[in-house]
């Protein structure tokens, strides 16, 4: 069982929010439940043009296969397209 740092009541206000004292992060998931119960758990959202070193190295490696002629058969989309 995790260790209770805070106590304290909060009131909603006027547009409807609740300040967090002492927040530790910016960003929360928050699940509200039938019997009025919220749930919040952080979360830590990720730069949006950020790529992670996996993602670059499989791309790193597809040019790689690309280059060398290491390729699957040309997929016909002529299917998909509009006449």
């Amino acid at each position: 069982m995790q260790a209770v740092l805070q106590i304290y009541d909060a009131k909603v206000d006027s547009r409807k929010r609740i300040t967090l004292r002492n927040a530790k992060y910016d960003y929360y998931n928050v699940q509200e439940l039938e019997d009025g119960r919220i749930i919040m758990e952080p979360r830590v959202l990720t730069p949006p043009f950020e790529i992670s070193a996996n993602t670059l190295s499989m791309m790193d490696s597809s040019i790689k296969n690309m280059k060398s002629g290491n390729v699957s058969k040309p997929i016909d989309l002529s299917e998909f397209m509009e006449a």
